[in-house]
């Protein structure tokens, strides 16, 4: 069966909009998809039930869309979804399971249930570690789950060189070349860390250009007859898109959210939210 690739402006409108709704930082979220699919809403990983623009396993997907999915939109999914006693979630009727699960293929569904777990899994981090979550953090529980997240992240603050293969021995299996150098040699907690935190960077480097060069072309292009404009009190659309070009222009780097920077991981400024809501009134009807 031939799947149609789903375009690069669906994509990030969806985390657009995802971003609007939650608040988590749109870099964050989009940093975070490429490095889990390369925005490919369709990838499947070859080594575990992962799939879509996020790359949810099976039961990660499930639990998500269980807690937050009634709030967007997806009741019938949420309502579908039960818990055994050892805390594994089900669903009873096989076709309901295949089309929730269906759902981490579709790029709005994707992103607002990465950004609600984001969101949930940086409030748990940060009573368990003591400190502020940063993007690193949260990628984390999004590699590993939240509980091993927790396990990873306090066993590096006591022993940042300890083995990481040695504590995650079934990561490691689906994942060897994250756990283990090129030489077969078993990375260390901190080395793995860091590589995510450089990857997780550079993708916020990549994604904040191609948003700012989307909102570039937003700005340009709206047009003033059937479009959304968004404007302020007393303000013509004409207004509105000389601010954004004055904006962007003006606002240059600072556009840029470090994936680290926890800050404004879950606070993106209201000149951000303003630009990506233009953004979307370009891009939304794609």
């Amino acid at each position: 069966m031939t799947v149609n690739p789903i375009s690069a402006g669906r994509v990030q409108s969806a985390i657009a909009l995802a971003s609007s709704k939650t608040g988590v930082d749109f870099d964050y979220l989009l940093g975070q998809a490429k490095i889990e699919s390369g925005l490919n809403a369709n990838a499947r990983a070859g080594t575990s039930s992962a799939s879509g623009l996020y790359q949810f396993v099976e039961q990660s997907w499930l639990a998500v869309v269980k807690k937050h999915g009634a709030e967007h939109g997806m009741a019938w999914a949420a309502d579908s979804i039960g818990q055994t006693a050892g805390g594994r979630y089900t669903v009873g009727d096989g076709a309901t399971r295949s089309a929730i699960l269906a759902l981490r293929n579709d790029p709005t569904a994707a992103s607002l249930m990465a950004a609600e777990h984001a969101s949930d899994n940086k409030d748990v981090l940060e009573g368990t570690l003591g400190r502020t979550a940063n993007g690193t953090d949260l990628y984390m529980a999004h590699f590993l789950g939240l509980g091993g997240a927790k396990k990873f992240l306090s066993a590096m603050q006591a022993n940042p060189q300890a083995t990481a293969a040695s504590l995650f021995p079934q990561a490691a299996g689906a994942n060897r070349s994250i756990f283990y150098a090129s030489n077969g040699q078993p990375r260390s907690l901190s080395a793995i860390y860091n590589r995510f935190a450089d990857k997780l960077g550079a993708a916020s480097d990549s994604a904040t250009e191609t948003r700012n060069a989307n909102l570039a072309f937003a700005a340009q292009s709206l047009t003033m007859g059937d479009s959304t404009v968004v404007t302020g009190n007393n303000e013509s659309a004409d207004d509105a898109l000389a601010w954004a070009t004055r904006a962007m222009a003006g606002m240059g780097g600072s556009l840029n959210a470090n994936a680290t920077s926890a800050n404004s991981l879950l606070r993106p400024s209201p000149n951000n939210a303003r630009l990506a809501y233009m953004m979307l009134a370009q891009m939304g009807g794609r």
